[in-house]
Formats: C-alpha cells, structure tokens, sequence
C-alpha cells in the first residue's frame, strides 16, 4: 500500500521583486482528506495553489504529485495528471450551457482531432456519449439538473460556485484544490457545498480547500495548514491550530 502523501510541498520560494510570497512553504497533503489551508490576507495561500497548479514556477523548491516531480510542469500537464484546481471568481463561458460548460472539460475527446471531427469516428461519438453521461449525473448530484440548458450567464453566484465544483469533477481528478469555495454565497449553500466536499473525500477523492470561512473549515476539515507570511506555520487539526499562540498572533497581526 503507498503511504506517500499525495501531494508534497518543500521549501518553496517565489519572489516578486523584493516581496517575497512564498519564502520556504512547505506542507504535505493526506490522501482522502478534505485539508484546509488558512491564513491572514498576505500569507500566499493563492499564490501556493498558483505554484501546485502550474500557473507560476516558483523560483526554488520541490513539489510532488502521487510521488512525481510537477514543479516545472505546464498547468495542462499537471490537470491531465488529476491535480485539478477552482479559481474563487467563477466565471465560466459565457455562451455555452451548463451541460456544454461541463463537456467542455471532459477528458481524452479523440474528437478534437480534426480527422475525427470531420469524418466523425466511432471512437468519438462513443467518448462523447460517455462524456454526456457523466456532465448529467455531475449536474444532478450538483443539483442543477434543471438548468443544464440555461446559459452560464443566467445562473447566481452561488450556482457559478457549484459549476466550478463540477468542472473539476469532469476532468476526472485524483485530487482537486478549492480556492474559495463557498465566498459570497449564502449560509445555506455555503453548508451544501460543504456536504459536498465532504462526500467526494469519503469517496476517496483529496482535497485542499483555502476559505475564509473558519465555522466551514472547522466542520469539514480533518486537518488543518496554517500559512502566515509567505511561510507555513503550523499543521495540525482545527483544535491544536485554533489554540497555538502563534496562529492566534499570526491572525491577529502581530507578526506583519
């Protein structure tokens, strides 16, 4: 049985200019949990999932992904390995449908090969079937069964949010990082998306998840990364971080 971390951060450094966001960050993440990476505003939580995803080289350091090198991997390489990421402003397309949004980032589509989409191969209607399949039973768990036609533009921010959730769903990961997840969205569906997560790590799927909201991150994170200045500060369950002097001084601005 692999016991390695999924993912692995160590020392990881990443400058602009003379600010340093990330000045030796490092954690690892535990397989089929739902971990949660905090800090005060500053601290680098997003420009570290930048890093993980691809979308900035950090400048020195080492990054694992399921034991292989990712630190000078292309965002697109990354995501075909199955670390996924949301970004916390959802966006989406905003002239395609729910469903077309979500076929959109279905993996291994021979149909984007030009010979197959002008001669319209077997193997492509039968993946595009399959895909079909999948972006209906996301939406429904997602609930947005009953806007699957509707166009990106006419759903609320909080039905954007669960959008997100399923494009990652539908690129078929093996791990998936959650910026913001439930920001701007109202209580009731903040707690739904939580149930959501939680029942995607219960089925085996890894999870690090930054959020503001602490009362989410208590319920559903099993453990907790704490980052402050560009550094991590501490790991550990909601309890132990809640009640380190450090964490407490980190938050309360002492150590800016």
């Amino acid at each position: 049985m692999n016991t390695a971390p999924p993912l692995l951060a160590e020392n990881v450094h990443l400058a602009f200019g003379g600010l340093k966001a990330l000045d030796g960050a490092g954690f690892s993440v535990r397989r089929g949990l739902v971990t949660g990476l905090i800090g005060p505003n500053g601290a680098g939580k997003t420009t570290m999932f930048n890093v993980l995803s691809g979308l900035m080289r950090c400048q020195s350091g080492r990054i694992s992904f399921m034991g292989e090198r990712i630190e000078r991997e292309r965002p697109h390489r990354i995501a075909r390995r199955g670390l996924v990421r949301s970004f916390q402003i959802a966006r989406g397309f905003p002239r395609l449908t729910v469903f077309e949004h979500l076929m959109v980032y279905g993996p291994r589509q021979p149909g984007e090969r030009l010979g197959a989409a002008i001669l319209g191969s077997a193997a492509a209607r039968r993946r595009e079937a399959e895909l079909a399949e999948r972006a209906l039973a996301v939406a429904a768990r997602l609930r947005l069964s009953h806007l699957v036609d509707s166009q990106v533009t006419a759903l609320s921010g909080g039905q954007k949010k669960l959008l997100e959730i399923g494009r990652a769903l539908m690129a078929e990961p093996r791990m998936i990082l959650f910026d913001e997840p439930a920001a701007g969205v109202n209580p009731t569906l903040a707690e739904e998306i939580g149930d959501q997560l939680l029942s995607l790590a219960r089925e085996g799927l890894t999870i690090l998840i930054v959020e503001h909201d602490m009362a989410l991150i208590e319920r559903i994170c099993q453990r907790v990364i704490v980052m402050a200045q560009g550094r991590t500060l501490m790991e550990g369950s909601f309890d132990e971080v809640r009640a380190d002097p450090a964490v407490q001084d980190a938050y309360l601005g002492g150590r800016r």
